[in-house]
This record gives C-alpha cells, sequence and structure tokens, in this order.
C-alpha cells in the first residue's frame, strides 16, 4: 500500500509540474466558441478534441444528433449537434467521464476576449473556464499523468463530449443514452450494462449531490402588422406587437411571482434559504426602425421546475396565460415553441459515491466531515439519461464555485483548482486508491487482470 500511494504522490507531482500545459490546452478550448444558442462550433471542437485524446491512445467517434430531434424552424438553435466519444478500450469496467462542450453566448459587460484566456494571477478568464472547458483540461492532464508515472487503472475512462446542455431541445448525453453508448458490454447479457458516470457539470466544494431541478425554454412570437409609423394612430391601420404584448408581459409578471412561492424540497445549499421554482424572461426582441409599427415581438421563457412538478402542468399553465393574456388585444395572434428542455434529476446516489468523495477529498484537501448534500435549481442533462438508462446514479464533480462568475462576464477558475481536480479525477481512477470502497471489485464479471 504504501508503495502505491507514492506512485500517486508522484503523479501528483507530475501533474504540479505539467499545470501549463493544461492552461494551454484551456486556452485552445476557449478559442473555439461553442456558445449555445447557436451551437455551430461543436465540429471545430470535435476536431480539437480528436487530437487532445488521440496521444492518449483513446480511439474516437463523432455521432451526430439528428436533426429531427432539435432543429426548430427559425429557432435558436443551428448547426450539426456533433458529440464525440474517446475510449479506451482494455476490457476494464467503463468510467464514462462527462462534458458538455457549449457555453452560454458571452452577455455584455466582459472587460477581456471572452473567447480569449487571460490570467490575472491564479486566475483563468475566459467563456467557459469553469463551466466546463477546465474540468477537460484537468481531465487530460490526469490521464497524461497516468500515462507518464504508469499509474494501473480500475476502469477504462470513456471521455464524452456532448452537445447542447445549455438549455438545448435535444442534449447530445439524453441522445446517447437513448442509443445505448454510454456504458461497456460487460454484464450485459445479464441485463445489466457495465460502467457509471461521472458528470463534470458541478462544484469544486465538498458536495454530495442531491439531484436539481429541470427547465424548458419557450419561444413565444406575437404577431402583429407593420405599417408606415405614420399611419400606425389610424383606426384599422396596423397593430403594434410590442405595446399590444403589455397585457402579456403582465401576465406574466403576476404568473412568476406565483410560480416563486412553490418551494421544493430538494435540500438547499448549505446556508441558502430553501429553492424555489422560477419563470423569468430570458430574452426579448422586436421592431425594425422607428419608421415602422413592429409587426413581431419575440420573447423566450425559461421554466425551472421543481421535481415535484410535472413538466406538462408547468407547460400548460405559461400557455393558458399566454392565451388569456392575448385574447384581450384584437388582432393580435401568438404562436409558442418548445426550444430547449432539461428534465429533473432525481437522486444520484449510487454505490460508487463513497470512493468518488473520497477522491474528490483526497485532490482538494477535503475531510470527510466537511462534505454535504445538497441540490440545486440549476439544471442538468442527467434526468435524461436516467430516464433513458435505468440507471440513477451519477457522480457529481467540476470546477464551480459561488465566486467564479459562471454565466456572467469574467467567468474564471484558478490554476491551484486545476491541478486538484487533476489529482481527485487520477486518484478515482486509479486501481491502488482505496480499493476496499470499490464496488465493482466485488462483481465477479470484473477482473482488473484482464487488462
Amino acid at each position: 500500500m504504501a508503495r502505491e500511494t507514492a506512485g500517486l504522490e508522484r503523479a501528483g507531482a507530475w501533474i504540479t509540474e505539467a499545470v501549463e500545459a493544461a492552461v494551454a490546452d484551456l486556452g485552445a478550448m476557449i478559442a473555439v466558441d461553442t456558445s449555445f444558442p447557436p451551437g455551430q462550433g461543436y465540429g471545430d471542437f470535435a476536431r480539437l478534441m480528436e487530437a487532445m485524446t488521440r496521444p492518449l491512445g483513446f480511439e474516437v467517434e463523432r455521432i451526430d444528433v439528428p436533426d429531427e430531434l432539435w432543429l426548430v424552424p427559425n429557432g435558436p438553435a443551428a448547426g450539426a449537434r456533433t458529440n464525440l466519444i474517446a475510449t479506451a478500450k482494455s476490457g476494464k469496467p467503463v468510467c464514462g467521464l462527462y462534458f458538455h462542450v457549449d457555453t452560454v453566448p458571452a452577455a455584455p459587460g466582459w472587460t477581456t476576449d471572452p473567447l480569449s484566456i487571460a490570467r490575472d494571477g491564479e486566475r483563468l478568464i475566459g467563456l467557459g473556464a469553469a463551466d466546463m472547458k477546465g474540468c477537460i483540461a484537468a481531465v487530460l492532464l490526469a490521464l497524461r499523468a497516468a500515462k507518464a508515472c504508469g499509474i494501473e487503472l480500475a476502469y477504462d475512462p470513456m471521455l464524452l463530449f456532448c452537445t447542447d446542455e445549455e438549455g438545448g431541445l435535444y442534449p447530445g448525453i439524453r441522445y446517447l443514452g437513448e442509443q445505448g453508448r454510454l456504458y461497456g458490454p460487460v454484464g450485459a447479457e445479464q441485463g445489466r450494462p457495465d460502467g457509471h458516470i461521472v458528470n463534470f457539470n458541478g462544484s469544486a466544494e465538498a458536495r454530495i449531490w442531491a439531484g436539481c431541478f429541470g427547465l424548458f425554454n419557450l419561444l413565444v412570437r406575437v404577431r402583429g402588422q407593420a405599417v408606415h409609423a405614420g399611419e400606425g394612430n389610424r383606426q384599422g391601420l396596423g397593430l403594434n406587437a410590442i405595446e399590444g404584448s403589455l397585457p402579456l408581459l403582465n401576465a406574466l409578471a403576476v404568473l412568476k411571482a406565483q410560480v416563486a412561492t412553490r418551494l421544493s424540497a430538494l435540500p438547499p445549499p448549505p446556508g441558502k434559504p430553501a429553492l424555489a421554482a422560477q419563470l423569468n424572461i430570458a430574452a426579448l426582441s422586436g421592431g425594425t426602425a422607428g419608421g415602422q409599427v413592429p409587426a413581431l415581438l419575440e420573447l423566450t421563457l425559461n421554466r425551472r421546475y421543481m421535481p415535484e412538478e410535472a413538466f406538462e402542468d408547468a407547460l400548460a399553465e405559461i400557455e393558458d396565460a399566454i392565451r388569456r393574456a392575448v385574447a384581450s388585444v384584437p388582432g393580435l395572434t401568438v404562436e409558442t415553441v418548445l426550444t430547449g428542455h432539461l428534465a429533473p434529476t432525481s437522486d444520484p446516489a449510487g454505490p460508487h459515491w463513497p470512493r468518488w468523495q473520497a477522491a474528490v477529498g483526497a485532490g482538494f484537501g477535503y475531510a470527510p466531515e466537511d462534505f454535504r448534500r445538497w441540490g440545486a435549481a440549476s439544471c442538468s442533462d442527467f434526468g435524461w439519461v436516467q430516464r433513458a438508462t435505468g440507471r440513477p446514479e451519477v457522480l457529481l464533480g467540476g470546477l464551480g464555485r459561488p465566486d467564479r462568475n459562471i454565466h456572467a462576464p469574467g467567468e474564471y477558475t484558478t490554476v491551484s483548482d486545476i491541478i486538484a481536480l487533476a489529482r481527485a479525477v487520477l486518484a478515482y481512477l486509479a486501481a491502488d486508491f482505496r480499493p476496499e470502497l470499490n464496488p465493482d471489485l466485488a462483481s465477479p464479471e470484473h477482473h482488473l487482470s484482464r487488462s
């Protein structure tokens, strides 16, 4: 055991010495614009991941989500939904390592180029630095350390680079789950596909994930009639879609307040209030010029719904409020289109969590008593994985912290957190790390010696 521990310690030191390579990797990833919407950079990002994973001995496969599953006419998404699976097949149990490759669009207020990595001491600043391209850099660093230091792995890593987590209509991981691509074949003959998944869309804190809300995005198009602005005040001429939507906006404000009173039993983060359902106007646009009565107003509604709520009920409630509000304005018409949906993630507990918790503690320096269990009103695409595979367990880690400006100008991670996450991943994958906590060693189908 002492020799094995010394091996991991040497590999941990190697990670620290080699971290600048991971920083360079992160810079290359940030430079590829994968913002969703529209999500047009997925093919370019897949090429970059192919170049970074092949030297580690991975075989790569591209899988596109069929257009008919995600493409909404005149909707926000465009371009091929290219997912990449990188596998190392030695016959060991599979450990999926999941990353969503999309970011939100850069919001106004950035003081640096969001698509170019910037450094401020320990800070690594750029769009997706924490959520979650920095996680990819950390995992690749861990895998390079294992190769360089001769660390035997307990698992065959399967890297999952997936599309449209940021509120897409059909996230890539959902499609891969429905196609049976997330787990290995060992045990499949007994009806139990082999493997489990670590989702890096999470926190660098001492957290045990309790699940999360679902969300959906609803595009609302309100149509009036365009005329010359000088004629817009004459009876029977023109219908201002923006002004005509004021009753709708007021109705949504009333509904927003009602929705916010609904509290979930999901445990909140330590020291935070109970998690509440949410309804927000996330985007709004309309009109063309001062000389024309606007004929179209488009708004995107974001509804975050609790595990205790039904998606169908939440959607119907909004659509009913829209219909009643628009009916008060003669001549105005409205249509709604669902453009994104993530199902709630139920309790993701399972047999691998104790060892993952120990690995995160080893990487970040957390003691067992530091860990707390909580959920989130933020959302994940792993609710679809649970539904598609019937496997509730999902491990969660990542680089998120409350001060990291995720989804906001100046998003960043730190060099030390990349090192810590790389060490945690290396420990978890290593065969000699806490073998007494490895549930796969007790399974007769799983023999590490097959490598």
